[in-house]
């Protein structure tokens, strides 16, 4: 068959990742499904057999760990592709995740025995879905560095520096722009491994250092800036200043004398 050109580059363009665009109009590759807000997509235990492409809506994937504090791994925005680690799995495989819409959502879900043989056919949505992997395995990379600081404050400063600078959400974004970021402190948690309440304080000590300000419920205006120069002098002094771990707050400890 003719393979079709990409239908957002040039010759000379920089490569974007799949989308909805890539897949027949006609939608006959799969099926359309819609998802109440809070409604699961799937549970760990589901068979990964699929992969989707979001509509409309937002959706979260997180770890499945339900004795400890659930990972958020990605927050899905319309016209993205999920759930594509089922290319991953053998045939008896189970997701080990969760995906659960954060608002009324509706999803384009392709069958992984009829979405390879399409990848196989269109070499532009093929080298797109390469290009979308490969940028996930950089994010995910970039997430693992924001979970290795301890400090409360270089964790969710540097989380919301990748929010904000996210190739997939937002494109180029230049060193002196201000970004605004659709999260709530809830989310910032589950992305952060933080506690809801720690999350609050942390943004707090942020916005009183002019580097994020508030716009209203679930929405952050990011200094990219100022707080990328802020973690650098942070990072250059050894996370010395004044800021408690990413984990819960530690308790008071009781005064008196000093044990030795």
């Amino acid at each position: 068959m003719n393979t079709p050109k990409h239908p957002h580059r040039r010759d000379g363009e920089e490569r974007t990742g799949i989308t909805l665009d890539h897949l027949p109009p006609d939608g006959s590759l799969g099926r359309v499904r819609h998802f109440a807000k809070g409604a699961y997509l799937w549970r760990p235990d589901d068979v990964a057999d699929c992969i989707y492409f979001l509509r409309k809506g937002r959706v979260m994937l997180m770890t499945a760990m339900p004795h400890e504090r659930p990972v958020a791994l990605n927050t899905i925005e319309p016209d993205q592709p999920f759930g594509e680690l089922c290319l991953c799995s053998v045939s008896t495989a189970t997701r080990g995740t969760t995906a659960h819409a954060l608002v009324e959502s509706e999803a384009f879900e392709i069958k992984l025995s009829t979405f390879l043989p399409y990848l196989h056919q269109n070499h532009a949505a093929l080298d797109a879905f390469m290009f979308t992997l490969c940028a996930r395995l950089k994010d995910a990379c970039h997430r693992i560095e924001v979970m290795a600081h301890r400090g409360a404050e270089q964790r969710l400063g540097s989380l919301l520096l990748r929010l904000a600078t996210s190739r997939e959400r937002q494109g180029r974004v230049g060193r002196m722009d201000t970004v605004t970021v659709s999260v709530s402190h809830n989310e910032l948690a589950q992305l952060g491994g933080m506690s809801r309440p720690h999350v609050t304080v942390t943004m707090g000590r942020l916005r009183r250092r002019g580097l994020v300000h508030s716009e209203g419920e679930g929405v952050v205006r990011v200094e990219v800036a100022s707080l990328t120069d802020y973690l650098g002098r942070a990072h250059r002094t050894g996370g010395r200043k004044r800021s408690s771990g990413a984990g819960d707050q530690p308790p008071n400890r009781p005064a008196g004398k000093r044990t030795v």
